[in-house]
């Protein structure tokens, strides 16, 4: 009757929530109906899947803000969650009520006209398993389908919940725990009755697989993993049968990688599941596969029969593989003529820093070509579809500078694509690392296991250190012509890691910056149009629906991730909450500015010598600086060990051997660090407070002096390191 109601009235499902009634029964009432013909559909005014619809274009109909008026674009609300960590979730909008996932796994459902709060869902995450999260407590978001939400969790698990309610409707473990540190931060997928999901890991030495289960029981379906186990126990199937065959020594020892943390894409047209798969586990060829071998399935596409799990075909980007280049980054799905015929492709831009174009149907590589500087490959030769390697790729016989990173030419930030421009979006980014073999290997349970080192240059101080940065480490937004396989605009960034992208009918492209801004462009000439101060980095992808005929922008606004505790960027003022930022036309709702940020003095560094402050950095850059970031400088949100109250220094060795501050996400590292380690990373980070302390006793006119000479060697160093 509430519908028959709404339905005449012409009022929508969201705004009987303005209304009063009760949100439960209409939640109920719109999740429902979102199934696999709805997502593949794609109705403009909601936002039913992860990249929007089955082919992941993030592209959106909706013309209400357009070039023209998109200057009057304003905050409508905001939401705080309780966390400050980085948010990188694609919110999902069914016919007015949002749901949305942030740090630490919670789930929030919320009216996505005024930013309310229906339910939230907290997984309760043991906050020590974020030592086995390579990359932050992100999660890129939720799955909506028949009245569920599902999402999985960084300790590994897959729930199903009330999407009316937010109660548990089942739960099950989607990857072993107990034996292997494995987390989920991606979106799962659901279709024809199936929930799909990978899991992350493979920097700490686990063996990837991606899994389908029932969405009504939580049962599993099926299971396909993406390297091959020990040969003894036999192959689960043919395909791993002869992946094997292209691995040597014994990987399985050291978990083989291939983790499926993000790309997972569904086609409804030909029926067909396309999972992008991981790096090696450790990154090092020479460690993991000591005699060569192409290492299948890593940094492949796999193409598997749906219902059943099967391996039908695979197209391989990256042979092995020896420097963390995924192929897990965004697929997105087309239909292009090329070459006179029509062709149904796969387009990806993925770490290694070459464009793809590949037929789904059979895998046939079809073009790749570089959108970004890379030195660890020529071109590809299309006749064996196989990179053509420069002499340094494999870092033989010296530590090597090589393009892109570890962090890649793109990251998981989502690309978009508009058919108005016939352009694809690329959040790009440039920048090197130098690979070099670690002296002794060893496999270490629960810690970083990459095989090569960890450790890059170190500067005079932190200042000289983080202007080098900013010289070797910048990004870009691309619009990228998929049929010419050539750039059309850029617009440059003074830092990487910046966010997913939207494109619209508007003319329109939306992206957060590292800066913390987000911005609107014009999707066809790339000139900026419009720009909100967020506060603190955007790195998540906007999303954009309708309500009542009025369309609104979402992003999340939260800077961490993998480069964002890393490289330690520091910020003028404190962290503010995460949040969901909502705008619209007129919009007047104004952000609070951010608290004060609060520096606790360290006390006097010990004396030590030379050798013993390199060590204790070598030290503090394996087991520390992925949380509390490169040279001893957090991005805040994760503490600045240089400032802490006086009780942690006081209780150095508890707190870090003895894991003191476990329930907190503190682990101890006992396992692998005694008491003399211990005494030298806390000289090394001393020492960085000290630096620290003197450089802001400075005199500023003193200050403007130093920093004048600091940019002049930055801009010297950065030239030579440009020509790389």
């Amino acid at each position: 009757m509430r519908q028959f109601i709404c339905a005449v009235l012409g009022i929508s499902l969201a705004s009987t929530l303005v209304f009063g009634t009760p949100a439960e029964t209409t939640i109920r009432t719109a999740t429902e109906r979102v199934g696999t013909q709805a997502i593949a559909e794609g109705a403009p005014e909601n936002w039913l899947s992860y990249g929007k619809g089955y082919h992941e274009q993030r592209y959106s109909a909706l013309t209400q803000i357009n070039d023209k008026n998109v200057g009057k674009l304003g905050l409508a609300w905001a939401f705080d969650t309780d966390f400050n960590r980085g948010l990188e979730a694609t919110p999902i909008v069914v016919d007015g009520v949002m749901f949305v996932s942030a740090n630490w796994s919670v789930v929030h459902a919320l009216d996505a006209r005024t930013g309310k709060e229906l339910w939230r869902f907290d997984p309760e995450v043991p906050r020590e398993w974020a030592k086995m999260a390579c990359c932050d407590v992100v999660n890129r978001g939720v799955a909506v389908y028949q009245g569920k939400v599902f999402f999985g969790t960084l300790d590994a698990r897959l729930i199903a919940l009330d999407a009316a309610t937010g109660k548990k409707l089942w739960e099950v473990q989607a990857a072993d725990t107990k034996e292997y540190p494995y987390t989920i931060t991606g979106a799962p997928r659901v279709f024809k009755d199936k929930v799909v999901i990978g899991n992350g890991g493979a920097e700490y030495g686990v063996r990837g697989f991606v899994s389908a289960f029932d969405v009504n029981s939580g049962e599993e379906v099926w299971r396909f993993y993406t390297v091959p186990g020990n040969p003894a126990d036999g192959f689960e199937n043919e395909a791993m049968k002869q992946a094997a065959e292209t691995w040597t020594g014994e990987w399985w020892k050291m978990g083989g990688g291939g983790t499926v943390w993000d790309s997972i894409v569904y086609d409804p047209e030909l029926d067909q599941l396309y999972l992008g798969v991981g790096n090696g586990s450790p990154w090092n060829h020479k460690v993991r596969s000591p005699d060569g071998g192409d290492n299948l399935y890593l940094s492949s596409i796999v193409a598997l029969d749906p219902d059943t799990g099967e391996y039908l075909w695979h197209y391989q980007q990256t042979p092995g593989e020896s420097w963390d280049f995924t192929a897990t980054q965004h697929i997105m799905l087309a239909d292009m003529e090329w070459q006179g015929t029509q062709r149904k492709v796969i387009w990806q831009a993925p770490k290694n820093g070459f464009f793809f174009v590949i037929d789904r149907q059979s895998g046939e590589l079809l073009s790749a070509e570089p959108y970004a500087r890379v030195n660890w490959a020529t071109h590809y030769d299309m006749s064996t579809g196989r990179p053509v390697e420069t002499d340094r790729a494999r870092y033989r016989n010296r530590a090597e500078f090589i393009r892109p990173s570890s962090m890649g030419a793109h990251n998981w930030h989502p690309m978009a694509y508009s058919p108005q421009t016939g352009l694809v979006y690329i959040p790009a980014i440039d920048a090197l690392f130098k690979y070099g073999d670690v002296e002794q290997y060893l496999h270490k349970w629960g810690h970083w296991n990459l095989g090569v080192v960890l450790e890059q240059d170190a500067a005079p101080n932190h200042i000289l250190a983080q202007l080098m940065l900013k010289q070797v480490t910048t990004g870009s937004l691309l619009a990228w012509d998929p049929k010419t396989q050539s750039a059309k605009w850029v617009v440059e960034y003074a830092r990487p890691w910046n966010g997913g992208v939207l494109a619209t009918a508007g003319n329109l492209v939306f992206q957060g910056t590292a800066e913390g801004e987000f911005r609107a462009y014009r999707a066809d000439s790339g000139e900026q149009r419009w720009s909100f101060d967020a506060h603190t980095g955007v790195i998540a992808p906007p999303v954009t629906y309708s309500i009542d005929g009025e369309q609104y922008v979402t992003v999340l606004a939260g800077w961490g991730g993998a480069f964002g505790l890393i490289s330690g960027y520091e910020q003028e003022g404190g962290i503010p909450p995460s949040r969901v930022l909502t705008f619209k036309l007129g919009g007047e709702a104004v952000l609070p500015e951010n608290p004060e940020k609060t520096l606790f003095e360290a006390p006097e560094p010990p004396e030590v010598s030379a050798e013993e402050l390199k060590a204790g950095r070598t030290l503090y850059h394996e087991y520390c600086s992925g949380c509390h970031g490169t040279d001893a400088v957090s991005n805040g949100a994760v503490p600045d060990l240089r400032h802490l109250p006086g009780v942690f220094y006081e209780n150095f060795d508890k707190v870090v051997l003895d894991g003191m501050m476990r329930k907190a996400g503190m682990v101890g590292f006992g396992d692998v660090l005694d008491k003399e380690d211990s005494r030298l990373i806390k000289a090394y980070i001393l020492t960085q407070a000290e630096e620290d302390r003197k450089i802001r006793e400075t005199p500023s006119w003193w200050m403007k002096i130093k920093m004048m000479f600091f940019n002049a060697v930055a801009n010297v160093l950065g030239w030579i390191m440009d020509k790389v």
